[in-house]
C-alpha cells in the first residue's frame, strides 16, 4: 500500500478518505452478500477505485432495477457495492459545507433530523401560528410532480459545480467535481440489470419511471448521493420561501413542503409565486392534484402522520401496510419458514413500524396488531409492555 501512497499528488483524493467511505458504507451491512464478497479483497479493490478516481478513469457500473410495492409502488435503481462506496465518499466530502448552506427546516438526509423531527417542527409551527389553537391559521401543503424523475441534471451539475467552487476548500476540488459529474451524468438505464418481472411495470405511471424520463432528466431513487443532491436541488427554493416570500412557518422533506400562516390570501398568492419559481429556475412543476389549503383545525397530513389539535394519528396508508405486515408474518409462521434471516427480517420490519407508531397516539393499534400474531410468534419473539419494541428470544 505504501507504494501507492507515494504516487499521490497534492490535488488527489486521499486514499484514507476512500477507506473511510468504505467503513461508513458497510455499517449495518456486514452480513449482506455483496458486502461479504467485497470484504474478501477490499484493500486491493479500494486502492484500484482510488487510482481510477484520481486518473479520471473511474466508470459507473451498471445498476440493478426493481419495483417495490410498499409503502408505495416505485422504481428503484441500486448501485453495486463499489459504487456505493464512492457515493459515501462524495457525501462525506460535501456534508459539512452543505449543512451550512441548508435552511434549518429542510429535514431530509441530515443528521439529527428526519421524518419525526419534521413532524414535531410542523406541529410546533401550527401551535405557534394559532397561539395554541386559539386563533385561525391556515396550512398550505404542496408536492412536486414526479420529483426525482424531473430533476434536470444539467441544472443540478451547474449548481453543484458553482457551489463547490465557492465553498469547498480542499485541494482535491477538481477531482471531486469530475467524480460528481460522472455519477450524475451516468444514464442508469444503460445496460441495467432488471430484477423484477416486466409486468411489475405495467401499472407504474411513465412519469414515475426513468425509462421514460426526458433527456438529461431524472435521478435514480435509491442512490445515497441522489438523496443528498435532491435536497440540494431545492435549496435555492427554500431560501426563496424564507427570504423572498418571507414565510415564517415553512418546512420541507424532499419534495413535500408546508407553509403556515394566519393569512389565507397570502398562501394563495404564495402558490402562484412558488409555481412560477419552480418552473423558471428548476424546470419542475407542482403536482396539480396535491395542492391542499385548509384551516389547521381540519388537520394536517405530513410524513405519514395526521396532525390534529393536541394529538397525532397515523395515516390510513401506513396503518393498512402495518396490518398487511402482520398478515404476512402469520403466513410465514404457518408455513414454518423460520431461519435466522427470516427472524431478523421480521424483527426489523416490525420495529420499523412500531418506531413510527410510537411517535403518535397509537398504543391500542400497536397492542391490537401484536395480539393478532400467531401464538408461534411468541415462541421466537418477545415484545415490551408498551408494544413499541420487538426482540428475539434468547
Amino acid at each position: 500500500m505504501n507504494e501507492w501512497i507515494l504516487k499521490q499528488e497534492n490535488d488527489d483524493i486521499l486514499l484514507e478518505d476512500v477507506f473511510l467511505a468504505y467503513y461508513n458504507c458497510r455499517k449495518n451491512k456486514r452480513n449482506k452478500i455483496e458486502c461479504l464478497e467485497f470484504d474478501l479483497d477490499y484493500e486491493v479493490i479500494l486502492i484500484k477505485i482510488w487510482e481510477e478516481i484520481n486518473k479520471g478513469d473511474y466508470k459507473v457500473s451498471p445498476l440493478s432495477v426493481f419495483i417495490v410495492e410498499k409503502p408505495v409502488k416505485r422504481e428503484i435503481f441500486a448501485a453495486v457495492f463499489k459504487d456505493r462506496v464512492v457515493h459515501h465518499l462524495i457525501v462525506m466530502k460535501l456534508e459539512n459545507i452543505l449543512e451550512k448552506e441548508f435552511i434549518y427546516d429542510s429535514y431530509s438526509c441530515r443528521k439529527g433530523k428526519g421524518t419525526h423531527f419534521g413532524i414535531r417542527r410542523i406541529e410546533k409551527f401550527i401551535r405557534k401560528c394559532s397561539k395554541n389553537y386559539k386563533e385561525d391559521c391556515y396550512l398550505l401543503k404542496l408536492d412536486i410532480a414526479s420529483y426525482f424523475m424531473s430533476i434536470n441534471k444539467v441544472i443540478l451539475l451547474n449548481k453543484l459545480e458553482k457551489f463547490i467552487n465557492d465553498k469547498y476548500i480542499g485541494s482535491d476540488k477538481m477531482s471531486l467535481i469530475n467524480l460528481i459529474k460522472k455519477i450524475i451524468s451516468n444514464n442508469p438505464t444503460d445496460n441495467c440489470k432488471i430484477k423484477s418481472l416486466f409486468n411489475k411495470w405495467s401499472d407504474l405511471p411513465k412519469s414515475k419511471s426513468l425509462f421514460y424520463a426526458k433527456e438529461n432528466c431524472g435521478l435514480p431513487i435509491g442512490n445515497y448521493t441522489n438523496q443528498v443532491f435532491a435536497n440540494f436541488y431545492l435549496n435555492e427554493f427554500d431560501h426563496f420561501i424564507k427570504s423572498e416570500l418571507k414565510t415564517k412557518y415553512y418546512g420541507r422533506y424532499v419534495d413535500d413542503f408546508i407553509l403556515i400562516s394566519n393569512n389565507k390570501d397570502e398562501l394563495i398568492e404564495a402558490t402562484t409565486n412558488i409555481r412560477f419559481f419552480l418552473k423558471r429556475h428548476l424546470e419542475i412543476d407542482l403536482h396539480p392534484k396535491k395542492i391542499y389549503l385548509q384551516n389547521i383545525n381540519h388537520g394536517a397530513e405530513f410524513l405519514g402522520s395526521y396532525i390534529k389539535p393536541w394529538r397525532k394519528y397515523i395515516t390510513p396508508r401506513i396503518k393498512n401496510n402495518f396490518n398487511l405486515l402482520i398478515f404476512d408474518i402469520n403466513e410465514m409462521l404457518y408455513k414454518g419458514k423460520f431461519g435466522n434471516t427470516e427472524k431478523n427480517k421480521i424483527r426489523a420490519s416490525l420495529n420499523s413500524y412500531l418506531g413510527v407508531l410510537g411517535h403518535v397516539n397509537s398504543f391500542h393499534l400497536r397492542k391490537s396488531a401484536i395480539s393478532k400474531l400467531d401464538d408461534k410468534f411468541h415462541y421466537y419473539f418477545e415484545c415490551n409492555f408498551d408494544f413499541n419494541v420487538v426482540k428475539l428470544r434468547k
